[in-house]
């Protein structure tokens, strides 16, 4: 009697804007992904925007990207779902613009921020929400936001946005959970789904 195919566990990448380390922006990522990793087996990557290295800003088109810009652009490509931070900079939007326009169909994405304070909560939802649209992406319905303030000694302290990161964490799990329950029905069935990650897309400081 044959083994069932065994399905690969998900793949996380987390992306983030920044361009230094450490930030509070890599902080919240890792805060969403290890969440979700605790109610469910995931692989997990972390990129910043600094791994593309110098040669990502004069890139002007894909051909003329250096390797350590090609790797990041893959990597988010290959993953399955998104977590994602700020409002995004130019040079986070011209990482994106070298994004194959199908490479997010349908895809988990996380979206969160960061910022010197609470005017800025929106962008989650008026900046990056329709940026992800354009793709179309399955943008977890639980957006999170945290200001310079919800911050204290490398970790999330307040208790509201430690919430709403749970609450996120929780909701891509389920997303990741059905994604695997579709492809084991696929290999059942002969026609397996490809074997490609999730990402966790965390984006640029506010």
């Amino acid at each position: 009697m044959s083994k069932p195919a065994e399905i690969a566990k998900p793949r996380i990448v987390a992306f983030t804007g920044s361009t230094r380390r450490p930030s509070k922006s890599r902080l919240l990522a890792e805060a969403i992904a290890d969440l979700t990793a605790e109610q469910l087996p995931v692989t997990l990557e972390f990129y910043d925007i600094v791994d593309a290295g110098p040669g990502l800003g004069a890139a002007f088109t894909r051909a003329a990207l250096t390797p350590e810009a090609l790797r990041v652009i893959e990597a988010i490509e290959a993953a399955d779902a998104v977590i994602y931070k700020g409002s995004y900079t130019g040079l986070f939007k011209h990482l994106i613009d070298f994004l194959d326009q199908d490479a997010l169909l349908n895809r988990p994405v996380v979206i969160g921020a960061t910022g010197g304070g609470h005017r800025h909560a929106l962008i989650v939802e008026h900046q990056l929400r329709p940026l992800f649209g354009f793709f179309s992406a399955h943008t977890i319905p639980t957006a999170v936001y945290a200001s310079d303030g919800d911050f204290a000694d490398g970790k999330i302290v307040d208790r509201t946005v430690s919430s709403r990161v749970d609450l996120a964490a929780t909701q891509l799990a389920a997303a990741l959970k059905h994604r695997q329950q579709i492809r084991a029905d696929e290999v059942g069935a002969g026609s397996a789904l490809p074997a490609t990650g999730e990402r966790l897309l965390v984006g640029a400081r506010a």
